[in-house]
């Protein structure tokens, strides 16, 4: 009985050890820095904006060990233990001895200016006029969110990127950051996306048109009103369909009714943290978006990651993009994930992507 209560205890100390180190190499930090006049790049100046992000891991002596996450178009800048959003979070990519390791790299995660998720935002005050921003919130462009990410990243003392990694909205800004920076990180990791943006102002048109049908819209100005709930959780079930959640939610829910209901409360609960302005902000962001003519600029070591049911950006989008970057003298790799959850890919079939990813970063630190 001592033996075997002896073996007990020290399988409980040898699981609460790794426990304890698994959080401590997570280390999670949240923080918000401040600027008192933050210029954009069509030359306006914000006042009083505020940036928050949030960090996994160390950062190294040298400040060389950071690796950037840019958020979705939909979602919160917490890429770990994620409960705000019902896509994945990125428990299954980022950590102890995982694909971004936390004991090695230091993770840097900032909320979009503009954004629901805690950075200034058009449902914040306006210092300018004393009340909320609404529809009036300034035309920001990619460029003026990469601004925001490289302040933060200054204001913790990063010298230099091992690389920037993020999907669909925030691959995007994998793609600008290559350009904008091309010396400040060894590699970039976009993930189903693309280097431009088609829809151009037609995607901006659309959302708004999606958010009006909501009796409350009111061109934009419903915080007294009551908000656009109705309109958001509708656009969040299309959204989350689209993203294949039918297929992720099939397991567990296998009746379709069922099945139904949970991604309608799902949309629900995201649609009440929701700012529906704060979505014709950041797709009007992208209007005009297109670095491939500048993939020249791009020095870092580039894979390409796309899924082989992603409707939203399908491979057959591949070949063009990696003639144009190696056209362009990049280093380029491309990786297809099969997989038959469609956008939600990377996240749900992580598994399948994931030794392919920390290959790419150990290359990257192997080549310096």
């Amino acid at each position: 009985m001592i033996r075997v209560a002896l073996a007990a205890l020290a399988a409980f100390l040898l699981s609460a050890s790794i426990a304890q180190t698994e959080t401590d190499s997570l280390n999670v930090q949240k923080g918000t820095l401040t600027n008192a006049s933050f210029r954009l790049e069509n030359g306006g100046v914000m006042s009083d904006i505020k940036i928050v992000y949030e960090t996994y891991g160390r950062l190294a002596a040298d400040g060389c060990n950071a690796i950037l996450m840019s958020p979705g178009f939909t979602t919160t800048y917490r890429f770990l233990g994620n409960q705000d959003s019902d896509e994945d979070a990125w428990d299954a990519l980022i950590g102890p001895a995982k694909a971004i390791d936390t004991n090695k790299y230091f993770v840097v995660s900032v909320a979009h200016l503009g954004s629901s998720f805690g950075s200034t935002s058009p449902a914040d005050i306006n210092p300018g006029t004393g009340k909320q921003y609404g529809p009036d919130f300034p035309n920001i462009r990619t460029g003026d969110m990469i601004n925001a990410q490289k302040a933060v990243l200054d204001s913790l003392g990063v010298k230099h990127l091992v690389a920037v990694i993020s999907q669909s909205y925030g691959g995007r800004h994998v793609f600008q950051w290559g350009v904008t920076h091309p010396d400040f990180m060894d590699g970039l990791v976009p993930i189903e996306t693309s280097p431009k943006d088609p829809r151009g102002q037609a995607g901006v048109d659309s959302i708004i048109k999606q958010l009006s049908k909501d009796p409350n819209w009111n061109g934009g100005w419903y915080y007294d009103k009551g908000g656009i709930l109705t309109a958001l959780t509708e656009m969040r079930v299309a959204t989350l369909k689209a993203y294949g959640s039918d297929e992720k939610l099939a397991g567990k829910f296998p009746d379709k009714a069922q099945r139904e209901a949970e991604i309608v409360r799902r949309s629900r609960a995201w649609a009440e943290k929701m700012d529906g302005n704060s979505l014709v902000v950041l797709r009007r962001a992208n209007v005009g978006f297109d670095v491939e003519k500048d993939f020249d600029r791009v020095k870092a070591k580039v894979l390409y990651v796309l899924s082989r049911s992603d409707k939203n950006f399908p491979p057959s989008l591949a070949p063009e993009v990696m003639a144009k970057l190696r056209a362009a003298g990049v280093r380029a790799d491309y990786f297809e994930i099969d997989s038959e959850f469609g956008h939600g890919s990377a996240f749900v079939d992580a598994q399948k992507w994931a030794p392919r990813l920390q290959s790419f970063l150990s290359e990257l630190q192997a080549a310096k």
